[in-house]
């Protein structure tokens, strides 16, 4: 099995390579320009989008082109096809918001974009810790110019057990950082048979059940981020556009939100390690924001901002790279009818919901969260038949009470919450 991982370096001497840094993202800036307006002529002649090849094989004889190493102009015109494809995809999905790939120009200048470098581009130099990259024959000066950049890894990071696909040079917070995109050989045992199920939802991120324990992960820290830095954006929007603090502001609650994803993924694989899970089901919400016929989802006003703004796909994605390094199976598969459904005794009914986070069951009488119900359901599509034993004889208490883990801004970490005191 091949995994491939990103690992961020600063660069150790920036001033000798932050001005040749600078004009390679201008210039990866201004062919993403040059592709977009061929892109828009081709897309008002023919009613289609060229794809990644016809750029390329349009584009390559441009001046723009050669500003960079071939490799990296191709990966800039590559990301502007992936770009279009996204755009599709979430007008697909129903969200009439999405706007198609603009040009990459403020004002009268270019912002400083980033500039990928494939196994032609880099030569790499693991004992003195530094990576040459190739320029563009344009802005050369001599047949053999190029940039030496000396960088820093963390000490846990050793890139010679690695083997390195790609170095990208990440104009981030107002300096230059140089990724590593690396792949491996992994083989890892499953940490057990047993199964697991993820309920993904906006007021709790996500409900996991292992079927006799339930924990779930309120999404409160990161719905207020939300607000505050939205309100700082709007409140700072210029006439032009974005202002500095609306940009920054942006950026922060993109950070936050990622930050507080890549926690909660690893915990969810944590906590499936320590109880044996080999088996996790997450419920697949690919549609959700469209109806049968195409249309976009009306859920009002409010609750648009709401479901737009849920970051499902990223923590699906997040759970299936790092389930995989620990030897986890991660199925994506449909999750309907698991909220109207009793996973004690398997009625279906779509008024059994009675509030938010209530569930209770009109056949047999079970009382649960609602979260926690619709994550055994999802968990009991793994079993091979969830209707062979008896539901009824089941505790449910795990599912009317689950374990709270709630996230901590201080030290970025889940914890758990005391369970309020029950009187017979």
């Amino acid at each position: 099995m091949r995994t491939i991982r990103t690992f961020e370096t600063t660069i150790a001497n920036p001033r000798q390579v932050s001005d040749d840094l600078d004009q390679l993202g201008w210039a990866a800036s201004k062919l993403w320009n040059v592709g977009r307006y061929y892109a828009q002529e081709q897309w008002d002649k023919t009613g289609e989008i060229p794809d990644d090849g016809e750029l390329k094989s349009e584009l390559k004889g441009h001046e723009r082109y050669t500003d960079l190493h071939s490799q990296s102009s191709q990966r800039v015109l590559e990301e502007l096809a992936e770009a279009f494809t996204g755009w599709f995809a979430k007008r697909r999905n129903g969200d009439s918001r999405a706007r198609p790939p603009g040009y990459r120009k403020r004002g009268d200048s270019h912002p400083r974009s980033t500039v990928s470098f494939k196994a032609a581009g880099f030569k790499h130099d693991a004992q003195f810790t530094r990576v040459r990259l190739s320029k563009g024959r344009n802005l050369k000066e001599h047949r053999s110019d190029f940039i030496l950049c000396e960088y820093e890894i963390r000490p846990d990071v050793d890139l010679t057990e690695w083997d390195i696909q790609q170095v990208r040079a990440v104009h981030k917070y107002g300096e230059w950082r140089l990724h590593f995109v690396c792949r491996t050989s992994i083989d890892p045992e499953p940490p057990g048979d047993r199964t697991a199920g993820v309920d993904l939802g906006i007021s709790n991120i996500a409900a996991v059940s292992f079927g006799d324990e339930t924990l779930l992960f309120p999404g409160g820290w990161l719905k207020e981020s939300k607000h505050y830095y939205k309100r700082v954006e709007y409140e700072c929007e210029g006439e032009n556009g974005l202002s500095r603090a609306a940009r920054t502001a942006k950026r922060t609650l993109k950070d936050r939100r990622r930050h507080f994803h890549h926690v909660l993924s690893k915990r969810i694989i944590a906590e499936c390690v320590e109880r044996n899970v080999g088996h996790l089901m997450v419920g697949d919400l690919n549609g959700i924001r469209s109806e049968e016929n195409g249309d976009g989802r009306n859920w009002g006003r409010h609750r648009n901002k709401k479901l737009h703004g849920w970051g499902f796909g990223l923590l699906t994605s997040m759970l299936e790279y790092k389930g995989e390094v620990a030897g986890i199976e991660i199925i994506v598969d449909s999750e309907r009818d698991t909220s109207k459904t009793c996973s004690v005794c398997g009625h279906t009914n779509g008024n059994q919901r009675i509030e938010r986070g209530l569930y209770h069951c009109r056949q047999c009488g079970r009382t649960a969260n609602a979260d926690a119900n619709g994550a055994e359901n999802i968990r009991q599509t793994l079993l091979p038949n969830p209707d062979a034993f008896d539901r009824l004889d089941r505790d449910n208490g795990c599912l009317a009470q689950p374990a709270v883990c709630s996230f901590d801004a201080m030290d970025g970490r889940f914890h758990p919450q005391e369970r309020a005191r029950c009187e017979p």
